[in-house]
């Protein structure tokens, strides 16, 4: 199945794709239990949300090798998680608005292959993890780079307002193990690898962020980025695009 949020005049909805070009909306999130409601919608006569309305976004620090080598690291034994907020989700097509210059100086794009959660998990076995997830999905984990070398930590770094650009869908129609994600700044690619190249996969994090928290049916679960980071300006446009998934576009914006 591939789902999407959506915004029909002044009203959101979910909805479930029948075809490139045609949403079921539905009564609810299918994590909730949502079932068709009314007539089909054309997708064109529509706005695309962020595909989750999630409480979190548990997200994973050095999960590609090539990544971990670009800023001349070492390998974790375990993997690190950090949180971004609800406040950092961004929709598809809305700016990234950059602190203003006192703040940051060097926010960067990083494109993630996402999972949303489908249902509350708690101490789940790798074996077991594919029946909390609902679907995957892309997100750009923004990062003001300055500010995690100056904090020594990365939540402040990665909780800005926005922060969190999630879409266009989510799917379970793909392999999470064989996708290919790529970022493109103004056009050109910047990074390109496979979810393959990861050092721990989706199901291994979900079991590893579950002995220590409560995943909840629209929290998200972001699983690292490859290398080829670099920081963004005003007026750039980044797309993050995910094999089977869809391409995640958003432009740049100065605060104003």
């Amino acid at each position: 199945m591939r789902y999407v949020r959506y915004a029909h005049g002044d009203v959101q909805y979910w909805g479930m794709l029948l075809t490139d070009d045609l949403i079921q909306p539905l009564t609810a999130a299918p994590y909730l239990r949502g079932v068709p409601l009314g007539q089909p919608v054309p997708l064109k006569a529509v706005r695309l949300l962020a595909p989750c309305e999630p409480g979190k976004i548990v997200a994973i620090g050095k999960n590609y090798r090539d990544h971990i080598e670009e800023f001349d690291s070492a390998v974790p034994e375990t993997p690190i998680i950090f949180i971004k907020p609800s406040t950092s989700v961004n929709d598809p097509g809305s700016p990234i608005i950059l602190p203003p210059p006192e703040i940051s100086r060097q926010v960067d794009y990083e494109c993630e292959l996402a999972a949303v959660i489908s249902r509350t998990a708690f101490h789940v076995s790798a074996a077991e993890a594919k029946d909390y997830i609902l679907g995957y999905t892309c997100l750009n984990d923004v990062t003001a780079r300055d500010i995690q070398a100056r904090d020594g930590q990365w939540i402040r770094a990665k909780g800005f307002d926005g922060f969190a650009p999630i879409g266009p869908l989510v799917t379970d129609e793909v392999d999470p193990g064989h996708l290919t994600i790529r970022t493109r700044l103004n056009g050109k690619v910047k990074q390109e690898s496979s979810t393959a190249n990861q050092i721990w996969p989706i199901s291994e994090l979900i079991a590893f962020i579950t002995t220590c928290m409560t995943l909840l049916p629209g929290d998200v679960v972001s699983t690292g980025t490859p290398a080829g980071v670099g920081p963004m300006q005003d007026g750039d446009d980044v797309i993050v695009s995910i094999e089977g998934i869809g391409a995640l576009h958003n432009p740049v914006r100065a605060a104003r």
